[in-house]
């Protein structure tokens, strides 16, 4: 009996070590992200009689009118959503005339405090004021972070019109696996930006 014992466990060495040898070590894989397909980049016009300005956008994403805020109408008929679903995201724009200096300094209030309103989650944020080929003065809020919203903006002439528009994506938002959507649509919103004008 003395001398099995030995020999089983011998052999269950000689097994363990030949089960092991001959192949590559497997390792875990690393977590990953879905591919992205990206859309085919290019704009189209947005012209609407119920905004005093025009803008080019998108031309993977679709225009919709907001009816609705809050449960009860928009302030005004020029509020709408640039829905870019195939990359699940959208860019609601809202338009409001403004009345007088009083006025202009609460919209301008009321942007800094939706901005603000991330902070909590936000890692940083770079606020940059910019001036389009047409002479449209804004400004323009990238957050970092696990934010609702990444991106948000204004544009303005500062007397009759303000123009406020903010970048959401439809998921829960996790910074590492929209770094590259994020990269892609900002370089939308920066042609929006830069193709917006006021009619005359």
């Amino acid at each position: 009996m003395n001398r099995i014992a030995p020999l089983i466990l011998s052999g269950l060495v000689i097994l363990m070590i030949w089960s092991c040898s001959g192949g590559e070590a497997t390792l875990p894989k690393p977590r990953l992200y879905p591919k992205i397909t990206y859309p085919e980049r290019g704009y189209t016009g947005y012209d609407s009689p119920d905004c005093p300005f025009t803008l080019e956008y998108p031309t993977y994403g679709d225009i919709e009118r907001d009816d609705y805020f809050e449960d009860k109408d928009p302030v005004h008929p020029c509020w709408f959503d640039i829905l870019l679903g195939s990359i699940n995201a959208s860019i609601h724009c809202s338009y409001i005339p403004i009345d007088d200096r009083k006025h202009f300094d609460e919209l301008v209030g009321d942007a800094f405090r939706m901005v603000t309103e991330h902070n909590v989650k936000a890692d940083a944020r770079r606020d940059s004021l910019f001036t389009n080929p047409y002479g449209v003065d804004g400004l323009l809020f990238s957050i970092n972070g696990d934010v609702a919203t990444p991106i948000q903006f204004f544009v303005t002439d500062s007397t009759q019109h303000f123009m406020r528009g903010s970048l959401y994506f439809d998921d829960k938002v996790n910074a590492d696996s929209i770094a590259p959507l994020l990269s892609f649509v900002r370089t939308d919103i920066d042609h929006i930006l830069e193709s917006f004008r006021w009619r005359e």
